[in-house]
């Protein structure tokens, strides 16, 4: 029988579908409940059966959250993998650059950003996160029982670092992160009994971006640095709530 039972976000697609598929290959693999607003690919479903129990639902949305949250009842949840989000590009201009340059930054300069982008991006990339961890506490916190503490890992990234920050632009996605920073380190002191990671996996080819930025790495091998990330935080001296990268390398905010 599985031991434990973890949840991950933006399941369908990108780095979230690259975890469920490691956590569903492994020998003994645990229950994984995930979640995305997309329909899950069914070829993956089948491959793995039981193991992966999927949902269909909007993460910013408190009621339907806390209705799945309700489901678990009195279920221990090990590991939170939040994987949702999204970059903050307009709209407009991604389609304006699908046709020419293919420059992402151009998506989101001064001039570019607007109202209804820059909130839909705090709303899903912030606030669905605040929501996905409030709602599964009381699950995460019946698996502190247990000899490690229970984990949520972020999918954050290097460009929510203020101090980091030496190019400008990208005014919804780096607000949004950086804003998400403050959220963490909030929660690190309010629920000290879970253990919390910013973890930034690299320039990865994920769908965020419409089309292959230059330099980004294929998915399995962002998962399997960061696996290894996740490895540590049960070593003797980790501090909750830190921001890193892919290898463990603590990126200042």
């Amino acid at each position: 029988m599985p031991s434990e039972t973890i949840i991950i976000t933006g399941a369908s697609s990108g780095l979230g579908l690259a975890f469920i598929q490691h956590y569903a290959s492994l020998p003994t693999p645990p229950i994984i409940i995930a979640i995305d607003n997309q329909p899950f690919p069914p070829q993956i479903a089948e491959q793995y059966g039981t193991t992966i129990h999927f949902h269909q639902l909007d993460i910013t949305s408190a009621q339907k959250v806390q209705d799945l949250a309700s489901t678990l009842e009195s279920a221990p949840v090990n590991l939170i993998l939040h994987c949702a989000g999204i970059r903050g590009l307009v709209p407009e201009i991604v389609a304006q650059q699908k046709q020419g340059d293919k420059d992402v930054a151009a998506t989101e300069t001064l001039e570019a950003m607007d109202h209804e982008t820059m909130m839909k991006t705090f709303e899903i990339n912030t606030w669905g996160t605040f929501n996905i961890i409030k709602a599964f506490l009381p699950q995460l916190r019946l698996a502190a029982a247990q000899p490690s503490k229970p984990k949520v890992i972020i999918l954050s990234s290097r460009m929510g670092s203020i101090s980091a920050n030496t190019a400008g632009g990208g005014y919804a996605y780096r607000a949004s992160k950086a804003a998400l920073n403050a959220v963490v380190k909030s929660l690190t002191i309010d629920v000290p009994d879970v253990q919390f990671l910013m973890l930034h996996p690299g320039r990865v080819e994920t769908g965020l971006v419409e089309w292959k930025e230059e330099g980004a790495i294929g998915v399995e091998e962002s998962v399997r640095d960061c696996m290894r990330v996740l490895d540590k935080m049960d070593e003797e001296g980790w501090e909750s709530g830190r921001l890193v990268d892919r290898f463990g390398v603590t990126i200042p905010w």
